[in-house]
């Protein structure tokens, strides 16, 4: 089976945690938004969805399965394709671990729209300044020392001896905060080692490699998740 990942074309967004669970395990899969009107088809292929219509991109095809959400498209594949542990307990620990991202990326991607993500950046600076302080001082902290402690007790995974698709996820997060907060990053590894030694290792990973060296890998920009406004990062 030929997967079909539907996402927007130009950013890395949530879509690329799935791209790395496929890429990781050797998927074949059709990447909708490195084609030509990626995004119009994208929006063609919303409107088609009858019966289980996703709210909002990633979704991914399957045969005859759409899966939207990206914790969700993980569970499958991870279970699917060897991602994630054997047993019920060791799974809904994988996906719970998953839904913590999901809930840490939501969180910094309304560092910089705090007030609505309809609105410019230039029209709530103000308050995303006072969001983002509250995100360097007291959420990222939070977050990564939950991360780091599991890691420490864990022996270098999250989900004990083999990599599983949250530790891709996590790879991604560390990519994208170090891209958006570069300052703020080198402070906070300084006491959270264990995530970057997670970072180096996946990003050796054979498979992982060569796709962030692929022009399938897209960069990080002003126009996803993770941003870089210099003023945010004191």
């Amino acid at each position: 089976m030929t997967y079909e990942l539907w996402y927007w074309s130009g950013i890395p967004g949530r879509g690329e945690f799935v791209r790395l669970a496929l890429e990781d395990a050797g998927i074949a899969y059709r990447d909708i938004a490195l084609e030509e009107g990626g995004d119009e088809k994208m929006m063609a292929q919303l409107k088609a969805e009858k019966h289980t219509p996703p709210f909002a991109p990633p979704f991914l095809k399957a045969g005859k399965l759409t899966i939207a959400q990206t914790a969700n498209i993980l569970l499958f594949l991870g279970e699917k394709h060897g991602l994630a542990p054997k047993s019920d307990a060791g799974r809904y620990w994988v996906h719970q671990l998953q839904l913590t991202i999901a809930d840490l990326v939501a969180e910094i991607h309304d560092a910089h729209h705090p007030i609505a993500g309809s609105l410019y950046y230039k029209d709530q600076k103000h308050e995303a300044a006072r969001r983002t302080k509250h995100l360097r001082e007291e959420r990222l902290p939070k977050y990564l020392g939950y991360f780091d402690a599991i890691l420490a007790r864990n022996g270098g995974w999250l989900a004990g001896k083999r990599l599983t698709y949250a530790d891709l996820s996590l790879f991604h997060v560390m990519e994208g905060l170090r891209y958006a907060f570069p300052n703020a990053m080198r402070k906070l590894e300084k006491t959270h080692r264990e995530l970057g030694a997670l970072h180096d290792r996946v990003a050796k990973r054979p498979r992982i490699a060569a796709y962030l060296k692929s022009d399938r890998r897209q960069p990080f920009n002003e126009d996803g998740l993770f941003r870089h406004y210099p003023e945010l990062d004191a």
